[in-house]
Order: C-alpha cells, then sequence, then structure tokens
C-alpha cells in the first residue's frame, strides 16, 4: 500500500532578493530571504521599520512597483513558482486564492463607491454568480468578522465608518474567498488597544477554521507572542532569526532579537530607563560588509567582517535558526548564568 504524496507546504520562499535600483545606487531592500509556511500556519515577520518586511509582502504577492523588482529567488505557492507565471494569471490568483491586508484601509477601499458595490465586484470579479448571491457573500463575511448591522454597512460609503469599522471591512474583503494565503501588513497599528485585541481574535478564529496560513507584518512582538505560531525577525533585509514563537521570544540568541525584546516596557523594571539598541539602522546604500548587525552588536568581532550563515544553535530545538556568528543567551539571562 503506498502512502500518499505529502502535500507541498502553501508558501515556501527560497533565496529572495528584492532591489530597488535608484539615481544615488542600488538598494539591496530584501536580501536572501527564506522562509517556509505550512497549511493554517501563522507566521510573524518582525523587525524595525525600514527592514524590508513590507516590501517582503509586496513581492510575494506581485504588488511591487519601480524601481522595485525581484532579481533572484522563488516564491513557491503550493508547489508553484509565482514568479514565473503570465501578469494575467497571477492575477487570477490575487485577491482570490493569494490576498493582502493593507495598513490603511483606504488603500483597499474605494471612498466614491458604497461597501456594497466594491464587495459584490470582488466577488464576481473570481466567481460566476448573480448580484444577490454575491451580496449574500458580502454580508456573510462582513458577520465573520464580527461587524454589527452588516446591512447597514453594505449601503455605508468608507468615509461614513470608523477607522476601526472600514479596517474590519478591508479584512473581510480579503476573506472573501476563503484565500490559501493572506498576508497581513500592520493592519491593527492604528487602531485603539481593545479594538486591535478583537480583530485579533476573529482573524485568529477564521484562520483556524478555514485553514488559511497567514504571515503578520509587524514591529510589535506583542502582537505575534499571542497570534502566531512561528516568527522570522528581519533585520537590514534579511532574516537574523527564526523559530517557533516560544523558543524565539523564550531564548533569543541573537543579538538584535534581544535588543527587541528587551526594549519593551514590560522587560524593564519599574523606574529603570528602558533599554534600546545603540546606533541606527544602517543605510543600505553603505551596508557594511559581513553581518549587516556587527556596527550596534556588543559581540561584534573581526569574524563578522564575513557574512554569517544560520546555524541551529540550540539543537533539541527543532527549526529553530539563527544568522550569527556569536549566537547566545543575553549576558544577563538566567540561561547565561546557569
Amino acid at each position: 500500500m503506498s502512502l500518499p504524496e505529502r502535500q507541498p507546504p502553501t508558501l515556501e520562499v527560497r533565496d529572495l532578493h528584492t532591489r530597488f535600483h535608484t539615481r544615488d545606487g542600488v538598494l539591496p531592500v530584501v536580501d536572501g530571504l527564506s522562509f517556509t509556511l505550512e497549511r493554517g500556519q501563522v507566521l510573524g515577520l518582525v523587525g524595525e521599520s525600514g527592514s524590508g518586511k513590507s516590501v517582503t509582502g509586496y513581492s510575494i504577492m506581485g504588488l511591487l512597483e519601480a524601481p522595485g523588482r525581484i532579481e533572484h529567488g522563488q516564491v513557491l505557492f503550493q508547489g508553484q513558482d509565482l514568479l514565473t507565471l503570465a501578469p494575467r494569471e497571477r492575477r487570477k490568483l490575487q485577491g482570490h486564492r493569494l490576498a493582502m491586508i493593507f495598513q490603511d484601509p483606504m488603500g483597499t477601499l474605494n471612498p466614491v463607491l458604497r461597501i456594497e458595490t466594491q464587495m459584490v465586484e470582488a466577488v464576481r470579479a473570481h466567481r460566476r454568480c448573480s448580484t444577490a448571491q454575491a451580496r449574500q457573500q458580502a454580508l456573510d463575511s462582513l458577520a465573520s468578522m464580527g461587524i454589527p448591522s452588516p446591512q447597514e454597512r453594505l449601503r455605508a460609503y468608507p468615509h461614513q465608518l470608523s477607522g476601526g469599522m472600514r479596517q474590519r471591512v478591508a479584512i473581510a474583503i480579503a476573506l472573501l474567498h476563503g484565500p490559501d494565503l493572506v498576508i497581513a501588513d500592520e493592519p491593527t497599528t492604528a487602531l485603539d488597544v481593545t479594538l486591535q485585541a478583537q480583530i485579533l481574535s476573529e482573524v485568529q478564529t477564521l484562520v483556524r477554521e478555514r485553514g488559511t496560513s497567514l504571515i503578520w507584518i509587524t514591529h510589535d512582538l506583542s502582537v505575534v507572542a499571542g497570534l502566531a505560531d512561528r516568527i522570522a525577525v528581519m533585520y537590514a533585509g534579511r532574516i537574523v532569526e527564526q523559530g517557533t514563537v516560544d523558543e524565539v521570544l523564550d531564548h533569543p540568541q541573537h543579538p538584535y532579537t534581544q535588543g527587541l525584546i528587551g526594549s519593551l516596557p514590560s522587560a524593564n523594571r519599574r523606574g529603570q530607563r528602558l533599554r534600546q539598541i545603540i546606533g541606527m539602522a544602517p543605510n543600505l546604500l553603505d551596508m557594511p560588509a559581513g553581518c549587516a548587525f556587527a556596527p550596534r552588536c556588543p559581540r561584534a568581532s573581526d569574524s563578522c567582517g564575513q557574512r554569517p550563515d544560520f546555524s541551529a544553535p540550540r539543537p533539541a530545538a527543532s527549526g529553530h535558526q539563527v544568522r550569527c556568528h556569536h549566537p547566545g543567551p543575553r549576558q544577563d539571562s538566567p540561561e547565561a548564568h546557569p
């Protein structure tokens, strides 16, 4: 009896390089990115502003605009390389099996059209159905996001809704067709904490029920701590550490990851100054040789002049990888002093 073939992961990014060609030079915004996302899995992509998180999402979705272009790598969606598809074939997937939620919902919503018009058009763009059937699907999608009085919301224009309600509608549009992959680019950053928690809970429930894979792009570690299964930490266009949320947040091995966690208010004692990572992120036009974090790193040595490869710093931690010549626990942590 032959065993059933293993299904390919929802998404596999292999050695992705995205560069922006400007008058001043070439910016390596995404520099050799690789990760895998299984069905129903949530990946938190975290890092400082300018680390390349959003451009990674646009590159995967095929929404990159000039002067940016993908120069190398593969983006395998269920085994199919999206980068080799003709534009027409790729558009069939966008908004249907692939969806993106933007930080500003007005980037999704047309301000001069009612919500009903926009959602019905989104349904009929990928499905042959009547207007009544499309409208019912739109109502069901709004209701699944916990939107009260969905009939009234359909008749409204975007400017008549609050910021939180607009974001809920934008997420409902992204989930209209039950996509296999959703990329969310900091969609709750501008919302208050209570509303953020509600939306995160609703998205997490929908992902679990539908088996949708989700990439949640954020700079907020507290968000991915409760939402994601795995986490990838980006710095200057590169992933410097990745693994399960528990492993990376409880046992961070890269000095940059430790700096991010250490700068959280909850990680500092009351009355003391907040910890911070010294220095600034590097200028992409003048990247240091080797490790991009070396100029800010307290462990930097001569060996950091060479670009580090991924290694597994904790053999018992499955899938935990760190790109560092000197990985290890923070010097003031209990792990460093057994």
